[in-house]
């Protein structure tokens, strides 16, 4: 399940990744949030926590999150990723050169590194 993550500013999306990931939670959750968030600004900043409640995602969620992604792709100004799962870091390592914005993957000790670097100027 995806959980939306209040306090962060009008342009900053924020999500809390627990249990599996699936297709609905994209569709229920993420997507709308985004859908949002885009209608009120330029460019958006992503803050995505897959936590240590974090225990897998479906091909499902995989596929809407690779669409949204590229559907947006000029208006990611930010992605700030936390977790200790390897294969999603190295995921993310993998495709950071699709978004042209900054990508920073930060461990869950980082976890307040990352929340000042996803607001900062």
């Amino acid at each position: 399940m995806i959980e939306i993550i209040e306090g962060f500013p009008g342009n900053v999306v924020g999500l809390a990744a627990k249990g599996e990931v699936t297709r609905k939670d994209y569709l229920e959750v993420v997507i709308p949030a985004i859908d949002k968030a885009l209608k009120r600004n330029a460019k958006l900043r992503l803050y995505y926590d897959l936590g240590s409640q974090f225990t897998g995602i479906d091909f499902g969620a995989e596929w809407e999150d690779f669409k949204l992604g590229i559907e947006h792709l000029s208006r990611w100004e930010r992605v700030a990723v936390v977790t200790d799962v390897p294969w999603i870091r190295h995921l993310v390592g993998a495709f950071r050169f699709l978004i042209p914005g900054e990508v920073r993957v930060f461990t869950t000790a980082h976890a307040s590194e990352a929340r000042k670097w996803i607001v900062a100027p």
